[in-house]
């Protein structure tokens, strides 16, 4: 399964969000920042940008439903759809994509790289749309990074939403962000057989 482009990922969210409106459903985004990524790619060749976004996005489809869906929002995001979590659901799917991606690290040129990661969670709420669910999933992970980001209008922000490593804030939405690593293969994003 590929990930889903931008406008794969903005269709998937409208029908996810038409299938909530209609039978009373939950629904979930998760963001994964990889902050560093385009620092290591700078640093190890532009090739390892794409090597690490597919490498992690691989890794967390073993930790999902057969119905979640990834998709590239950008070029150092990765979304989750998670259709029919809440966000306590929601928070326990982050807690174990959170401990999946710190496993990895990037090895190029004999040297080891924790991906830096933020992630933020947002519960889908009636009367939202695709591009409101996302803003605020990017708003949680942002907070979670540290950056100071005003929620979006109408929205309260969440409490512990920012900062320390591997903590979740509120339900509705979260931040989190973390790192770690284990050992890879040469010039490859990777978790190795233990990860």
């Amino acid at each position: 399964m590929q990930c889903l482009t931008p406008s794969g990922l903005d269709a998937r969210l409208g029908e996810e969000i038409s299938r909530a409106e209609r039978h009373g459903t939950q629904l979930s985004c998760l963001l994964i920042v990889i902050d560093n990524l385009d620092a290591l790619a700078g640093e190890y060749g532009g090739e390892l940008h794409e090597q690490a976004l597919g490498y992690v996005a691989d890794a967390l489809r073993r930790e999902l439903r057969r119905f979640d869906r990834i998709g590239r929002p950008s070029d150092q995001e990765l979304a989750i759809v998670l259709p029919g979590a809440d966000g306590p659901r929601g928070e326990m799917v982050a807690r174990r994509v959170l401990d999946r991606v710190r496993a990895i690290k990037v090895e190029a040129a004999g040297t080891r790289s924790a991906l830096l990661v933020s992630v933020g969670l947002a519960a889908w709420r009636d009367g939202s749309d695709a591009k409101d669910l996302l803003s605020r999933a990017r708003a949680a992970a942002r907070r979670a990074n540290g950056d100071d980001v005003p929620p979006p209008a109408g929205h309260a922000a969440p409490q512990g939403a920012q900062g320390a490593p591997g903590t979740l804030g509120a339900p509705g939405t979260l931040g989190a962000q973390g790192t770690q690593g284990a050992p890879g293969a040469q010039g490859t994003p990777a978790g190795g057989a233990g990860a």
